[in-house]
Formats: C-alpha cells, structure tokens, sequence
C-alpha cells in the first residue's frame, strides 16, 4: 500500500526513475478499487448505460489519470525509454506488447540520463 500511497504523493513528477515494484503495485491497487468502485455503482444503479461507465469509477479515473500517467513515464525512463513511447499503446495489440515488454524489464543497473538507479 505505500507504494501506492507514494505514486500519488509523487503524482506531478514526470522526471525521474520508478522502480518496477512501484510500478506493478500501483497498477495493482488501482487494478483493486476500480473493480470495487465499479461493483458499488453496480449494485446502486449509478451506471450510465450508455458508457458502461459508474459515476464512483469515473470520478475515481478522472483523479487518478495524472499520476498513473506519471508513473507509466517514470517506469519507462527507468528502463531507459523516453516517456514518448507511451503513445505506443494506441498502435493496436504489437504496441502493447512492446510498452509492455518495456514495463516488464529489470532497471538499467547504472545511472541514465533520466537519473540514478532507483534500487
């Protein structure tokens, strides 16, 4: 939980390295309270049936779209990408796999030009 905790308190940092267990918690966290969120707006009836999309899990979405944002950036300078290949996952099924690919790999041991290794 305290990665989680320390992805929003560093939510504007878009500079910089992010460990891939920063990383994966903070995905994983998020992954949780969406899927809470989106039970709840189920089981009120506070889903718009147009979208598919609940007013808790929308707000939720909406406040945490910068630091997941700055995270997935973070990660890849960690693995010595520029933040610019995030736009990789709009190229249908090879750009997700490469992006992920590039989340999934161990940090470059030394320092790059994004800054020291996190570990």
């Amino acid at each position: 939980m305290n990665w989680y905790l320390q992805v929003l308190k560093n939510y504007t940092n878009f500079s910089g390295r992010a460990r891939r267990k920063e990383f994966w918690y903070f995905f994983l966290f998020n992954t949780l309270i969406i899927y809470a969120l989106a039970y709840i707006d189920r089981m009120t009836g506070i889903v718009d049936q147009g979208t598919g999309v609940g007013l808790l899990t929308g707000i939720y979405g909406l406040a945490t779209l910068v630091p997941n944002l700055a995270v997935y950036v973070r990660r890849l300078h960690d693995s010595g990408k520029s933040g610019w290949w995030i736009f990789l996952n709009g190229v249908p099924l090879i750009g997700t796999i490469v992006l992920l690919f590039f989340l999934v790999r161990d940090s470059n041991p030394a320092s790059n030009k994004y800054g020291e290794n996190p570990k």
